[in-house]
């Protein structure tokens, strides 16, 4: 029987072994993302085409703008993001990086070695338009 390769196998400890616990990639996408757009400054994640049809349609894709790679020296997240206007972006994106470590951690044991964020653009808050008085005619 084939083992399958994208999967996480996590080890446990031989006297408290009931079986054997494996975390698709999928799962680490959708934590990371989630993490990542928690943090203050983060203006959203980039996603491709697809990942917007399918929001349209109602369905949120918590994954999408991560990507995962399960390489021998560890696992590796890419994150492709765009900040808001006027925040500190070294500071934002360490601030992403350890809560994507920290969520993962926590929520499946396992460490990351690295963390990669690419800010791939930044948004501008359009600020409301107050409309326009004639003072002539008063």
């Amino acid at each position: 029987m084939e083992e399958n390769v994208n999967m996480l196998e996590m080890n446990q400890d031989d006297d408290q072994a009931h079986g054997k616990i494996e975390i698709a990639p999928e799962v680490i996408e959708v934590i990371a993302g989630i993490a990542a757009s928690e943090v203050e400054g983060v203006a959203q994640m980039r996603g491709s085409f697809a990942t917007g049809v399918v929001e349209r349609l109602g369905k949120k894709n918590h994954g999408k703008g991560i990507r995962v790679e399960l390489a021998e020296d560890g696992i590796k997240v890419d994150v492709y993001c765009l900040m808001k206007f006027g925040v500190s972006i070294p500071t934002v994106a360490q601030k992403v990086q350890d809560n994507i470590r920290q969520a993962l951690l926590n929520m499946t044991a396992l460490e990351v070695e690295e963390v990669n964020i690419h800010i791939v653009g930044v948004t501008f808050d359009n600020p409301k338009q107050e409309p326009e008085q004639d003072y002539q005619n008063q």
